[in-house]
């Protein structure tokens, strides 16, 4: 299994700066083997969006609408991922998930909630004017 745990959501200024932190962990978690891991968005009342994606070799993906504004990254010991989001706009407003690929695979062609098994709580990001 795999465990991710976010943190580092809350309330900003249109403008400003957050960084979204998911710790992960669990048995089926190795640095070593393939993986992909995410981060999704969920609006209220639209459905659970992708919005970036990095692998095991830190081949990274993004959406068109939080390029030049996001970066994903992880630490060394790639048990943390990271989102640093600047320049946060009111349309970023959404409650954030950190999610996981199973172990074992590369990230699928289609970035899509279909291809990540292991998600997160989520946490609140609230832009405001």
């Amino acid at each position: 299994q795999v465990q991710l745990v976010e943190s580092g959501g809350g309330s900003v200024q249109s403008g400003g700066s957050l960084r979204l932190s998911c710790a992960i962990s669990g048995s089926r978690y190795k640095a070593y083997n393939p993986y992909c891991v995410g981060w999704f968005r969920q609006r209220t009342g639209r459905e659970r969006e992708a919005v970036t994606r990095i692998d095991r070799d830190g081949y990274t993906r993004y959406i068109d609408s939080v390029k030049g504004r996001f970066t994903i990254s992880q630490d060394d010991a790639k048990t943390s991922l990271y989102l640093q989001m600047n320049n946060l706009k009111d349309d970023d407003t959404a409650m954030y998930f950190c999610a996981s690929g199973e172990p074992g695979l590369w990230c699928h062609e289609r970035f899509s909630a279909t291809y990540f098994s292991y998600w997160g709580q989520g946490t609140q990001v609230t832009v405001s004017t």
